[in-house]
């Protein structure tokens, strides 16, 4: 046998024990497998902040929200762009701008409108993620993902895909600790390292904060959110409970049987109930003639 010949029948048997390893790979990906999540916050909806900080004026409406420019189903199926290497700058999402009046911290739009917010706790299994990114982009609606950075420091690839997607990226602290009774530095360290962040990775810190562990910002809170750069606090308005992991038909009749004009809705990416339920809970958006859109649309 010549050298040549050797070499390869020798190349031959390596690619073939590579696709066998490759294989069994793919058989022992994600299972699915739900768990609970520790940093969720338990809270229930509830009437405006009685601080006065969501001005009641949103109830009567300013109007319909804008469409919400979104991945057409042929885009979503593209591989999403590779994070830009560390020596070029990434170029920070367009938003568009907020409503003259757009109050400091808001929980629900103008429910005139047919917009709706489905807002995410930003952590959890990427592959869940990644499936309900998908889902949504192939329904072409726009999500809104509060990220936890201590998630993004094990998964910075999901803050472009994400923003590549079509959605939009808000702070939800570093990690996802009782804001509420933190010190001011110390709450103040909380989203700076969470600004930061988002910063390096999509050239933007983002528009919204969203206070960990809690539905409404302190006004300690608040305060150290404007310091780092935060103008608008995100609550929500619907709380459907996903991360005590009830059933699809069960997760979908909650939100569906909550939502109206206006609503954000607070959900979570790491649950697989989240991405079943899905589906289900655009079509019956579609049926009631609202629109999923992100939350600076929400509020534009």
């Amino acid at each position: 046998m010549t050298a040549d010949r050797r070499t390869v029948l020798r190349t031959t048997v390596t690619l073939a024990a590579l696709t066998a390893v490759g294989g069994l790979l793919t058989a022992c990906g994600d299972t699915g497998r739900r768990r609970a999540d520790p940093g969720a916050f338990a809270v229930r909806p509830g009437p405006v902040d009685p601080s006065g900080t969501v001005d009641p004026a949103w109830a009567g409406g300013e109007g319909p929200a804008s469409p919400e420019p979104v991945a057409s189903p042929a885009a979503a199926s593209t591989p999403p762009a590779a994070t830009p290497a560390a020596d070029t700058p990434p170029t920070p999402p367009v938003l568009p701008p907020l409503a003259p009046g757009t109050p400091v911290e808001v929980a629900y739009g103008p429910r005139s409108g047919r917009g709706v917010a489905l807002t995410f706790h930003g952590s959890g299994d990427p592959a869940l993620a990644t499936a309900l990114l998908e889902i949504a982009e192939q329904r072409g609606a726009g999500l809104t993902v509060m990220v936890v950075v201590s998630w993004l420091d094990q998964q910075p690839q999901m803050a472009r895909r994400i923003l590549d997607g079509g959605h939009e990226l808000g702070n939800h602290t570093q990690n996802h600790q009782n804001i509420s009774t933190m010190t001011p530095d110390r709450a103040r360290a909380e989203i700076a390292q969470c600004a930061e962040r988002l910063q390096r990775l999509t050239g933007s810190i983002g528009r919204w904060f969203r206070p960990s562990a809690a539905q409404y910002a302190t006004p300690m809170v608040r305060e150290q959110a404007k310091a780092v750069g935060y103008e608008h606090v995100l609550s929500f308005d619907v709380d459907p409970r996903d991360y005590a992991d009830p059933s699809a038909a069960e997760l979908q009749r909650r939100v569906l049987g909550s939502v109206r004009g206006g609503s954000v809705v607070a959900l979570h990416l790491g649950h697989r109930c989240t991405v079943d339920a899905l589906p289900g809970i655009l079509d019956g958006l579609g049926k009631a003639g609202l629109s999923p859109v992100t939350a600076s649309r929400l509020f534009a």
